[in-house]
């Protein structure tokens, strides 16, 4: 009987000795912001972050920091980490606030030296937390994250040949890592043509026949986000052809507007472009196709 008394009086003691101590460190966060059903920061609780740290006011300081002088004076002070839009800590805190869970998990890893990064971008330039459909995770508001700094492939993205990222069929992500890569423009692969080939696996070969550009470099023929061309090539045929074939096999004459019909046509012209006769331009596996005609 005097072991289970002394038991409880030693657990009474305990408590309540820590208790001004919990009272103190618990910060008091959701006193002030309120979970009202219409407040757009507690959306976050609905959302992967809302359960870090056990859930609750902790969720606040998980990101936040402890923020004690932001929770004795509220409005006049900043909390320890601020991503706006009253107040906005440094870069390098923002980041290493969200680098603390993601840094080592999978895409992440290579975003210090990424170009990104060194544009000095914050996380929450293209994320949002307390949201409960973050933007750059939502596969229809994700392109239109990008094009809203990238204004030139925006305007690409609208010529008649281009990638369907707009019908929501690809996205830039499909090609690009935005928390860096170890290649340029921040492929996935490590060069262009795995990059293509990723989707484009048809043209990847082997191939009995091979066409050059095809095995080095895709953009040598192709651009990427949209093309006035038709199959987003850089240039129409036989003009495109004609950047290294100008004395192969064929007369070394360029085929300019002098072969428009106007009394002796051009049948190359005409005839739409090299590709009517060489049309597998990608590669042949015919025993014949050495000029890849077939």
């Amino acid at each position: 009987m005097m072991t289970r008394f002394v038991q409880a009086a030693l657990l009474t003691c305990c408590a309540l000795l820590t208790a001004p101590l919990m009272a103190e460190d618990a910060p008091g966060c959701l006193d002030c912001h309120e979970q009202e059903a219409d407040s757009p920061v507690h959306a976050i609780f609905n959302t992967v972050h809302g359960q870090l740290q056990g859930g609750g006011a902790a969720v606040c300081t998980a990101c936040h920091g402890p923020s004690a002088a932001h929770d004795r004076r509220g409005r006049r002070e900043a909390p320890d980490v601020s991503f706006g839009p009253k107040w906005f800590s440094g870069t390098a805190d923002q980041n290493a606030s969200c680098l603390g869970c993601h840094e080592k998990t999978g895409a992440k890893m290579l975003w210090l030296g990424s170009e990104h990064e060194q544009e000095n971008l914050v996380c929450a330039d293209c994320h949002a937390s307390h949201t409960n459909r973050d933007p750059a995770m939502d596969e229809q508001l994700a392109g239109e994250q990008c094009v809203s700094c990238h204004s030139r492939q925006r305007a690409e993205m609208k010529l008649p040949s281009r990638h369907p990222i707009a019908e929501g069929k690809t996205a830039c992500t499909d090609c690009h890592n935005p928390h860096g890569s170890s290649t340029d423009a921040d492929l996935h692969q490590v060069t262009l043509n795995e990059n293509c080939y990723s989707c484009h696996e048809e043209k990847r070969g082997p191939l009995l026949w091979e066409h050059e550009p095809v095995t080095e470099d895709c953009s040598t023929c192709h651009t990427p986000h949209g093309s006035v061309n038709d199959r987003l090539l850089t240039a129409r045929g036989p003009a495109l052809c004609q950047q290294c074939h100008s004395a192969a096999f064929h007369p070394s004459v360029p085929y300019g507007a002098e072969g428009l019909p106007s009394g002796s046509s051009n049948r190359n012209l005409i005839g739409k472009n090299c590709m009517n006769c060489h049309s597998q331009v990608h590669g042949s596996n015919h025993p014949s196709g050495a000029r890849l005609t077939r």
